[in-house]
């Protein structure tokens, strides 16, 4: 018996590295762009690298549309790939098209149409807000292209082709990186764009990204839509879609809003503030990969066990990933610790920025144990279960009734120092850990959700 549970743990943790590691990669991957945009438009100016984080808010929104429809597609398509329905999948691939498609076209337009508007959001200065513009009306192209790309990806990762999604993700990056430097620097004799090179080698890597994936798709393993029965998709999977969706939607509408107001609130408490708050939070996006890459994989695996009637197995392995949660926060907050004294050295910034963002550090270090324990057990093992409701009711409290009114409160009324609102806008996730235990532990999530 003692034998066969240690083979058992072996084998769960062989799976779960499996599935996570390509997963962390890509996260990291895609993180990494943004790292680059910042460290190299910090080489140009701080208003360019300043600006361009904040116009990449904008994806950030329609992201959190994109990820309800292919996160919604995952726990559906974890479970349909454990029982082994791929005529299912299909159909699941088709309703994350038609629902992406059709959030990425609205985004397009509104950055083609109205980038000033979005801009002046989330910045007062005119500086700001023109190079911002300039960059959306480029950058929106590829914003065109996400949601599509983003589907096939999705199914790539529930079908046991996590690796050839995160080696399409990957090349993409290195190649969005490398374009980055030769047209924001102008290295091959072309004029040097700034902000504007950095949206150009955007738009040509998502168009060689989405290429890639349907190139790859065509191999023999892998699903792809069914075109002929795009418009003829049963009530009841439509029906089981949405009650998944659209929880997640509000969540993440929740999520991606607040995080967003965040950013909005420090662009409006000065030039310093701001330029500290967008090199914070690149590194915040960095160093969670980790917890994304395990939070991605336990909605997985255990939606794969429950998805095929091993509900007692699924339940354990929900508790097991919940406990790794906390030594993923852990160690995610010692690494931001360590490499605060490279990333504060690393960019030009001001005196005055530079203190900033030594302190946000610190704070965001505390921070990390909540992100890394919420992101596992509510985005991994609750959502993979179908219990995607929960993250949308911890959201309002946690964030929306609590962070945000003491951040605007900190920022605009009680004129507080920017390292005092910034400490407001990372409440939310350690908050939020006592009650994400107690819902765990009543077990409403381990359910099948196949029919």
């Amino acid at each position: 018996m003692i034998f066969s549970e240690k083979r058992e743990k072996q084998l769960f943790y062989k799976n779960l590295i499996k599935i996570a590691f390509p997963i962390a990669l890509q996260s990291l991957m895609l993180a990494l762009v943004a790292a680059s945009d910042a460290l190299m438009l910090g080489r140009v100016a701080q208003e360019q690298m300043t600006a361009v984080s904040l116009a990449t808010q904008i994806q950030f929104v329609q992201n959190m549309f994109l990820s309800s429809a292919t996160a919604a597609g995952a726990i559906l398509g974890a479970q349909y790939w454990g029982k082994g329905d791929k005529q299912t999948l299909e159909d699941i691939f088709n309703l994350m098209l038609l629902f992406c498609g059709t959030v990425s076209v609205l985004f397009f337009l509104a950055c083609e149409l109205f980038p000033g508007i979005l801009m002046s959001i989330f910045a007062e200065d005119a500086g700001l807000i023109s190079i911002g513009s300039s960059y959306l009306r480029i950058a929106g192209w590829s914003y065109l292209i996400t949601g599509v790309s983003q589907c096939y990806l999705t199914i790539m990762k529930v079908t046991e082709n996590v690796r050839a999604g995160a080696a399409i993700s990957c090349m993409a990056v290195v190649l969005n990186i490398l374009l980055n430097a030769v047209f924001i620097f102008g290295l091959v004799g072309n004029p040097p764009l700034g902000a504007n090179g950095a949206a150009v080698a955007t738009t040509i890597a998502r168009v060689i990204e989405l290429a890639l994936c349907i190139v790859v798709s065509t191999g023999h393993d892998y699903i792809r839509p069914a075109l002929s029965r795009m418009f003829v998709i049963s009530t009841g999977l439509i029906s089981d879609f949405f009650k998944l969706c659209l929880p997640l939607m509000g969540g993440g509408l929740c999520w991606g809003i607040g995080f967003t107001s965040y950013t909005a609130i420090m662009g409006h408490m000065g030039v310093d503030a701001a330029a500290a708050n967008s090199v914070a939070a690149v590194v915040r996006d960095l160093v969670c990969c980790l917890c994304n890459g395990i939070g991605s994989a336990a909605g997985i695996i255990v939606g794969n066990e429950l998805g095929a009637g091993r509900l007692e197995q699924g339940k354990k392995y929900g508790l097991r990933l919940k406990n790794l949660s906390f030594v993923i926060g852990i160690l995610s907050t010692l690494i931001v610790l360590a490499v605060t004294p490279l990333v504060v050295n690393g960019v030009l910034l001001s005196d005055k920025a530079r203190e900033y963002l030594i302190w946000m550090m610190v704070i965001m270090s505390f921070y990390m144990i909540g992100r890394c324990v919420n992101t596992v057990t509510i985005n991994g093992v609750l959502d993979g279960g179908g219990d995607t409701i929960f993250d949308l009711y911890s959201l309002i409290v946690c964030m929306w009734m609590i962070a945000i009114p003491l951040a605007l409160c900190g920022a605009f009324v009680f004129h507080w120092s920017p390292l005092a609102v910034y400490a407001c806008t990372c409440l939310d996730e350690v908050g939020k850990i006592p009650w994400v235990m107690i819902r765990v532990n009543k077990f409403k999530w381990v359910k099948d959700l196949t029919r």
